[in-house]
């Protein structure tokens, strides 16, 4: 059930990410690596920075689709 949970929610945040800054996503499969990795990033990040997020399927939604936003955003800069 957790993998489950995991592509679920990489998904939804992936794609979230890929609106959020001007894209219209990657495709289902890139858009659960985006989403996954970005949970990574966002937790991270959100620990670093001593942040509190809000605590379930929302706040990881949105802790991923952050982090995945990091990841395209710096991607962006290196394309340039």
């Amino acid at each position: 059930m957790g993998l489950l949970y995991a592509l679920l929610i990489g998904a939804i945040a992936g794609w979230l990410a890929g609106k959020l800054m001007k894209g219209g996503g990657f495709g289902l499969l890139l858009n659960i690596v985006i989403g996954i990795i970005g949970g990574l990033v966002g937790n991270w990040l959100f620990a670093t920075l001593n942040i509190n997020f809000i605590d379930g399927v929302i706040g990881d939604i949105l802790t991923g689709a952050i982090g995945a936003s990091v990841i395209l955003f710096i991607a962006g800069l290196f394309k340039k």
